[in-house]
């Protein structure tokens, strides 16, 4: 009775006090006098970190965490909370937070990262550093990649130590470094040399956002599953001579024929448990019967419509497509030293990314299969790696998400797979079920620039809000019930 009352209350004050910024300990104080301490958490202080982590500078690269690192230490070590900090390279830390709870469950980890991708400046119109109000957006880098997550967690663990409620699991706080392209600072070396420091049963982390669609909520998508990045070099061998002399063993030609046919290749179409609810649950809820049909379709993908289906995938919605199948992207090239000189060796480096139950044997003989050509050699280059899995939707976690987001949101929790890669990987892999959610975003932002990693990274101010309060709610329910 104690943790569903406790639930219960500290849920309705943290959503009532992020709006309205009435104090925790006069809606606690009733049951839990002795434990509440005053606290007012509004959208101004909500307002007032974010911005202050935006305006922060944490590119990467050229990388330095340290700022961010500090702000947050100070702010989380000034409410009591206990912090710690693993550093493997100077100005490169790894901050992690905890309150205690009674130990009756495994711990929750929050997670997100400090670094951001780094900008050209020549082409934002508000300052990528300014964190600037405009019209009911906030504009910055980071604002959403990974800022908003990281603003979400330090509320929360301000939260739950303000209100002095018993935890029935300790809540852990990874603001990690790195993320942007040098993980083997941050979540590999926690993994590899902390991970008793970030042991926990459920993680919440980056990858799924609110999609909303002409201003209206669309569909909230969690990240349970993403794919594995790997990366394939072609390399095509051929006789050196006189460019005066065109040879049939050219490299270059054998190499630009293999990229063709390897780039025009639909690797096989497989659905996973979270796949089939996601195309499931979309045909149900849009509005547009094509669009149901299409989704439908994919559904049953050794059929015509499938087929029909997924071309107008590849073709009109890439980013449908690259969820049904392993994907390859060629990307570099690197191809002769003089114009008059045929070299005898070319390559080219193919991104690729891996359906989590992809065989990489398997799909390596296949993508050979499909080059067919002797003289080019298919091989797998050294990428930062590690296994793939994907997360169970049979979980508290994933129902605490489900219910509340929904409920916030009132719009349908559909679970997505990630086609890019975030340290959610990493934890899976040690067998942790991580679900990525994220704030309200316009489905439209993306294709107008004003996307992740975009030059006018831009939040909606009240997604935001909302945001925190249904991070805050997931949360409560999964630490105090």
């Amino acid at each position: 009775m104690r943790n569903t009352t406790a639930r219960s209350t500290l849920s309705i004050a943290i959503s009532t006090a992020l709006y309205t910024g009435m104090a925790l300990l006069s809606v606690l104080a009733p049951l839990q006098a002795a434990e509440s301490t005053s606290t007012t958490l509004s959208d101004s202080e909500i307002l007032k970190h974010f911005q202050s982590l935006v305006q922060i500078q944490s590119s990467d690269p050229p990388g330095r965490e340290q700022d961010v690192t500090d702000y947050l230490r100070q702010t989380l070590e000034a409410e009591g909370i206990e912090v710690q900090l693993f550093t493997k390279e100077e100005n490169r830390p790894n901050l992690v937070a905890r309150l205690r709870g009674n130990g009756s469950k495994q711990p929750l980890l929050l997670m997100a990262h400090q670094d951001t991708v780094n900008i050209d400046a020549s082409k934002w119109t508000f300052s990528p550093f300014g964190a600037t109000r405009d019209s009911g957006w906030i504009y910055g880098r980071g604002t959403l990649d990974d800022k908003d997550n990281l603003t979400a967690s330090l509320m929360t663990m301000l939260a739950l130590k303000r209100s002095g409620v018993e935890l029935d699991r300790d809540v852990i706080f990874l603001a990690e470094a790195g993320e942007e392209g040098s993980s083997h600072l941050g979540i590999q070396y926690m993994v590899e040399n902390h991970f008793d420091a970030i042991d926990a049963e459920f993680c919440l982390a980056e990858g799924g956002s609110v999609r909303r669609q002409q201003g209206k909520e669309y569909f909230v998508g969690v990240q349970t599953g993403e794919k594995l990045p790997k990366a394939l070099e072609l390399i095509a061998h051929g006789v050196s001579g006189h460019a005066s002399i065109p040879l049939q063993s050219n490299a270059v030609v054998s190499l630009s024929r293999a990229i063709v046919k390897v780039a025009e290749w639909q690797p096989p179409v497989r659905l996973s448990d979270a796949t089939t609810s996601y195309f499931s649950q979309l045909a149900r809820i849009t509005a547009d019967p094509a669009a149901a049909a299409r989704y439908r379709a994919i559904l049953n993908p050794n059929s015509a419509e499938a087929q029909a289906a997924l071309e107008y995938f590849r073709r009109d919605e890439p980013a449908t497509a690259a969820i049904l199948s392993s994907t390859i992207s060629p990307t570099m090239t690197e191809a002769g030293y003089r114009i008059n000189v045929i070299p005898s060796e070319t390559r080219a480096t193919l991104d690729t990314r891996l359906l989590p139950d992809e065989d990489e044997s398997s799909f390596l003989a296949q993508v050979t299969a499909v080059v067919a050509d002797p003289a080019v050699e298919v091989v797998w280059v050294p990428r930062d790696n590690v296994p793939a899995a994907s997360t169970s939707l049979s979980t508290a976690a994933y129902q605490a998400i489900e219910s509340i987001f929904g409920a916030e949101y009132a719009a349908p929790v559909l679970p997505v797979t990630g086609t890019g890669a975030t340290d959610m990987r990493s934890l899976r892999g040690k067998g942790i079920q991580c679900y990525g959610v994220g704030p309200g975003i316009d489905i439209e932002d993306g294709a107008l620039g004003f996307g992740q990693h975009s030059d006018q990274e831009r939040i909606l101010e009240q997604e935001l809000y909302r945001f925190v309060r249904a991070y805050s709610e997931v949360v409560v329910a999964l630490t105090t019930e």
